[in-house]
């Protein structure tokens, strides 16, 4: 199962019951993550306790903004969840971060467990 979400900034009054003409469908997370890097989203991401990092800059949950996210569920094992973010700085840094959800999210703070959410809103 693959949940797609919808960038705000392209579709601020999106009617959840239309179909996007720009929506992108991955079946695999390698598949997601090439998809977003050929997009412009050259940049890795890692995951902090309650901030992301990249090339040594911290980027705190304000600092950062969800642009895309591909959520992918293992067929029986709960450790193949993963989740793939377009990412996008308040510097214009745009990239990827690629994490687990569910048991194997742990780690991080709340804050950033709940900015990570799909349909967070700040």
């Amino acid at each position: 199962m693959v949940i797609r979400a919808v960038d705000k900034n392209l579709y601020p009054n999106f009617d959840y019951t239309q179909k996007l003409p720009d929506m992108y469908v991955y079946d695999t997370v390698s598949a997601a993550v090439n998809g977003l890097k050929t997009r412009g989203y050259d940049t890795d991401f890692n995951l902090s306790e309650n901030c992301l990092i990249c090339h040594g800059d911290r980027y705190n949950i304000n600092d950062f903004e969800i642009v895309e996210v591909y959520r992918f569920e293992g067929n029986s094992d709960p450790a193949d969840e993963a989740a793939v973010y377009g990412i996008e700085s308040n510097t214009g840094k745009k990239g990827v971060l690629v994490t687990g959800y569910g048991t194997s999210a742990e780690g991080m703070s709340a804050e950033m467990a709940k900015k990570l959410t799909i349909g967070y809103e700040h």
